[in-house]
C-alpha cells in the first residue's frame, strides 16, 4: 500500500526534496504532490490560460484561480497533509492548506518551529500531530507502516 502526501508551505526552500529524501532513505511507501513550486508560473498561470488581463487585480485573480484549482485537486487525492511553516516567509497560503485539511477531515501533520507556537495555537490545536522539524514529521510517517 502506498500513500499519497500532500506537501504544504512555502516554496523558498528545500524542505520538500529534504522529507521526499528522508523518506526514501527509509523506504517507506509514499508518494509526494504539492503546490505549484515555480513561483512565475504560478504568479503568470492565469493569463497562460486565460490571456492578458486588464489589470494586476485580475491577472491575481485568474491566477488564483488555478492555483487553488491544482492545490483542491492534489490535496483532495491526498491521503495525508503536512503543513510546514517556516518563521522566514508569510504564511497565508500554509495557514489555508492547514484550514482546507482541517475542514476536509484530511490527516494532518503541522511543521512549525517553536516562536509560532502561540500565533499557531488554534491550527495545531485541530491537526492530527504538531512537531517542531521535519525529521519528526518523517518519524511520524514511519510510525504508520511500523
Amino acid at each position: 500500500m502506498e500513500l499519497t502526501v500532500y506537501l504544504a508551505g512555502q516554496i523558498h526552500d528545500s524542505w520538500r526534496e529534504d522529507i521526499i529524501k528522508l523518506v526514501k532513505e527509509k523506504n517507506l511507501p509514499y508518494s509526494f504532490v504539492g503546490p505549484q513550486t515555480n513561483h512565475d508560473l504560478s504568479d503568470i498561470i492565469g493569463e497562460e490560460v486565460l490571456g492578458k488581463q486588464p489589470n494586476n487585480l485580475f491577472k491575481d485573480q485568474a491566477a488564483s484561480d488555478i492555483n487553488n484549482f491544482r492545490t483542491q485537486v492534489l490535496m483532495q487525492k491526498a491521503d495525508i497533509v503536512i503543513a510546514l511553516f517556516g518563521e522566514e516567509y508569510r504564511q497565508w497560503n500554509t495557514a489555508m492548506d492547514a484550514a482546507a485539511a482541517i475542514n476536509t477531515g484530511k490527516h494532518l501533520i503541522i511543521v512549525r518551529p517553536e516562536k509560532l507556537i502561540h500565533p499557531l495555537k488554534e491550527l495545531s490545536n485541530k491537526a492530527n500531530v504538531t512537531v517542531e522539524s521535519i525529521d519528526q514529521a518523517v518519524q511520524v510517517l514511519e510510525y504508520v507502516f511500523r
